[in-house]
């Protein structure tokens, strides 16, 4: 399984980035092999619809869920559609929202919640 976190740096103690589409990169987690490596956000240049952008992108990458802190609601309708799992309000460091994750501490956002922040 592979997951997307969006974040302000390169690395796993680099803090989220609380923007999904307007992030400059993201770490990418498979948890199958237990390797991440880092992915600039191409979507985040999008003059408008950046954060649909970086829905498709991240598909094409074949990412199953996301962990962020924000996702607008065309985002997340774009992440839906992609069958791409969404957890927002994520805080701190990557590895620390990895770990929640693997800890089942994370609650899916729901469309209902759609650019709520919460999740955690």
């Amino acid at each position: 399984m592979k997951i997307a976190i969006s974040t302000q740096g390169e690395n796993q103690s680099s803090e989220v980035n609380p923007r999904l589409g307007r992030c400059e990169r993201f770490i990418i987690h498979d948890t199958d092999t237990g390797k991440s490596n880092v992915v600039e956000n191409g979507g985040r240049l999008s003059s408008s619809g950046a954060g649909v952008a970086t829905a498709k992108m991240l598909a094409d990458l074949g990412v199953n869920a996301v962990i962020t802190g924000f996702v607008g609601p065309k985002a997340f309708a774009a992440l839906e559609a992609a069958g791409i799992k969404i957890f927002i309000g994520a805080q701190g460091t990557v590895e620390q929202s990895l770990k929640l994750y693997q800890d089942n501490k994370l609650d899916e956002a729901q469309s209902a919640n759609a650019g709520a922040h919460s999740g955690i």
